[in-house]
């Protein structure tokens, strides 16, 4: 999961203090995160999942698959 977490933010150019500051937290957190120092809070993922438009599952590693899943229609 961290290595994912880490890659999407190089692979845009992106410094680890811009990401925290996007998600609200300190570059330190941030940094422990990435490298599996703390584990990555559920509202965290999330986030990240919103900003890189990919899903939770290829953040934590269970699919290869970086698109997100399609939302289900609410009844």
């Amino acid at each position: 999961m961290y290595k994912n977490i880490r890659d999407l933010r190089e692979d845009h150019d992106l410094k680890q203090r811009q990401l925290a500051k996007y998600l609200r937290c300190s570059q330190r957190s941030y940094s422990d995160y990435e490298n599996g120092r703390t584990r990555v809070p559920p509202n965290i993922l999330i986030e990240l999942s919103r900003f890189y438009g990919t899903s939770v599952d290829y953040l934590l590693g269970l699919t290869d698959e970086k698109a997100p899943y399609p939302r289900c229609a609410k009844e």
